[in-house]
């Protein structure tokens, strides 16, 4: 029996960094998933307003949480918005990116 004393809690000491990385791992999908859904959006929202003839950066922007690192670029009746996700780890940020292209429709007859 003695020799068991304390066994509890070195298994935990052991896991605990498993699962912190579980938890990291986590938060890093749940972020992701996140930012490609925001891209989305706003890339639907500039290619609404290239249909109703306003500034499709201004949509997308505005479309965005004030947050988010998003680089918004327009090539013809294509908005495409590309989102780094805010990360715990900022080296990660700059690796990990959501994209979304919306197309506003074919490009009108001359």
């Amino acid at each position: 029996m003695r020799a068991e004393r304390g066994q509890a809690t070195v298994e935990m000491i052991a896991l605990l960094p498993l699962l912190l990385i579980a938890a990291f791992a986590g938060a890093v999908v749940l972020a992701a998933h996140a930012a490609g859904e925001q891209a989305g959006q706003a890339a639907e929202a500039g290619a609404v307003a290239l249909l109703q003839g306003g500034d499709p950066r201004a949509a997308a922007r505005h479309a965005l949480s004030e947050h988010a690192h998003a680089d918004i670029a327009v090539d013809g009746r294509r908005v495409t918005v590309t989102i780094r996700p805010v990360l715990p780890l900022v080296s990660l940020e700059r690796r990990l990116t959501a994209r979304a292209t919306a197309n506003a429709g074919p490009e009108p007859a001359p």
